[in-house]
């Protein structure tokens, strides 16, 4: 049977009515889940294979039907900062939660709100860490499941507020609280939008696995980052305060005043992100069940990076790339295709902008993200060429000194504030591990000097000109051993003789 022909009128409705459909997919109200962990670097992922035998299927799923950002960062890496500058879409400056010890100011509103005022329902499930550790509920969510500070691993008598109850941690947090969003999810009626944000403890040190993780990685050779060699071609000019760090808190030397190896440290780091693999398996699996999987925008991110040796350290806070690049994944196949690599430097300041827009919410004027679902679908976008990064001296650490950074498609300038130290640059194409600074070189200074004069352009657009000053506690963690000599309270195994390491001169 033949098809008819159509008129030209008919041809132009029928094209219409196409364009309209698809206009409508993009702007119809998504159901949106963003899942957020702590402290995983931007490799730690199977399909990266920065460390061969490291697994995480679920995430390889998600850049295999969705979009995996290459070039995706925060702001600050730290807790509390980086998950304020995600729920406001602003830089640490300007909401002024700079530390892990910051009060939320009086007025801070929280995107969620937005959503709810769009007719969402919206629910929290996981670490806060903002607000002088404190888990009550706050504005913005419908539904509230959190702890005090870091939590635990493993269950507490009083772990968790439930929507302002103190309520038993009955198992391990990152099954717990994949559990309870997944119980909140299945009461949303179908037709009712909805938020849902599932901010896990893992992979926060002290890392500790399920039980059925454990060991699963300790026969595996793990691969030392040549930069954490002491000195010679991959410490090129290196900083005063780094060489010095490499004896603190933060230092493989002397990393956490204990003996732990690095090696055994990452191992036990891969074996507790396994579970947060499997969690986002199960948000994926309940979405098929609902019939939502692809009409559901999912993201994945990381609060902040974490190093590993890298330039001989350990921890976060820096503007090197271990530090300040976390993983950042998306799921949508109604709205842009999946199997993508997006090359464009993102940031968790995004996150906000891109929320409300798949959700059809206004987006406040005056923010310092935006959104990247014009990126995701292919669309000539102008985009930015370059993100400023900055981090505040703590006084509880006070090993790394406050800093600005710049971080281009090609370059990184990095400036520290407030001691007689180096500044850094950094060519990240022909030099993607940070080794040579070049701060010194005679062909490089142009660019140096173009890439600080755009930095405090930044920072005076956005009043960032000041550094911000909080009432402290008195705390201090010095360079001195609080143990008097004796291994810090850590677990059995790293207080074992420390082993020789490969790159080490």
């Amino acid at each position: 049977m033949s098809t008819p022909k159509l008129n030209r009128r008919e041809l132009l409705a029928a094209m219409g009515a196409s364009i309209g459909a698809a206009q409508a997919q993009t702007k119809r109200r998504r159901n949106v889940i963003f899942i957020l962990s702590d402290d995983h670097r931007y490799d730690a992922m199977g399909f990266l294979k920065a460390q061969p035998w490291l697994k995480t299927p679920q995430m390889d799923r998600l850049a295999h039907e969705g979009i995996h950002f290459k070039n995706a960062f925060v702001t600050t890496a730290l807790c509390s900062p980086s998950r304020a500058s995600i729920l406001t879409g602003v830089y640490a400056h300007r909401h002024r939660i700079v530390d892990n010890n910051t009060a939320i100011p009086k007025g801070t509103v929280f995107f969620p709100s937005y959503m709810q005022k769009a007719g969402y329902k919206t629910g929290f499930f996981g670490k806060w860490h903002m607000g002088a550790e404190g888990d009550d509920p706050k504005p913005g969510f419908d539904q509230w499941v959190s702890f005090r500070g870091q939590g635990t691993y493993l269950p507490n008598p009083n772990g968790l507020n439930v929507n302002g109850t103190k309520v038993k941690q009955k198992g391990y947090i990152t099954d717990e609280l994949t559990d309870y969003a997944l119980d909140w999810l299945k009461t949303i009626p179908k037709d009712q939008p909805y938020f849902l944000y599932l901010s896990h403890k893992a992979v926060h040190a002290e890392f500790t696995p399920a039980e059925r993780h454990k060991g699963m990685y300790a026969m595996e050779e793990f691969k030392y980052p040549p930069t954490m060699a002491e000195s010679g071609e991959m410490a090129q000019h290196r900083p005063m305060w780094v060489q010095n760090q490499r004896n603190s808190w933060h230092g493989v030397d002397y990393p956490y005043h204990s003996t732990l190896d690095i090696a055994d440290y990452f191992k036990k780091y891969a074996e507790t992100l396994m579970a947060v693999d499997e969690s986002i398996g199960r948000v994926l699996d309940e979405l098929k069940r609902r019939g939502e999987l692809d009409s559901t925008l999912v993201m994945y991110m990381g609060d902040n990076g974490f190093a590993f040796g890298e330039h001989g350290l350990i921890d976060k806070r820096t503007a090197y790339e271990e530090s300040m690049r976390v993983p950042m994944l998306a799921r949508c196949p109604e709205i842009f295709k999946g199997g993508q690599t997006l090359t464009q430097v993102v940031a968790g300041l995004d996150i906000m902008p891109t929320c409300l827009e798949a959700a059809g919410a206004e987006i406040p004027a005056g923010l310092d993200g935006r959104s990247w679902l014009s990126l995701a679908q292919g669309k000539s976008t102008e985009w930015r060429g370059e993100l400023m990064y900055e981090y505040y001296w703590e006084r509880n650490f006070p090993q790394t000194p406050t800093m600005h950074a710049l971080r281009g498609d090609r370059y990184k300038f990095i400036r520290y504030q407030g001691i007689w130290d180096t500044d850094e640059l950094y060519d990240l194409q022909e030099d993607p591990t940070e080794s040579r600074n070049l701060i010194f070189s005679e062909k490089h200074q142009a660019t140096i000097k173009q890439m600080r004069n755009h930095l405090f352009d930044i920072l005076e657009k956005t009043d960032g000109m000041n550094i911000p000053l909080q009432r402290d506690n008195g705390g201090q963690n010095t360079l001195r051993n609080p143990n008097k000599g004796k291994a810090a309270d850590f677990p059995e195994e790293f207080k074992k003789p420390p082993v020789k390491r490969p790159n080490q001169q």
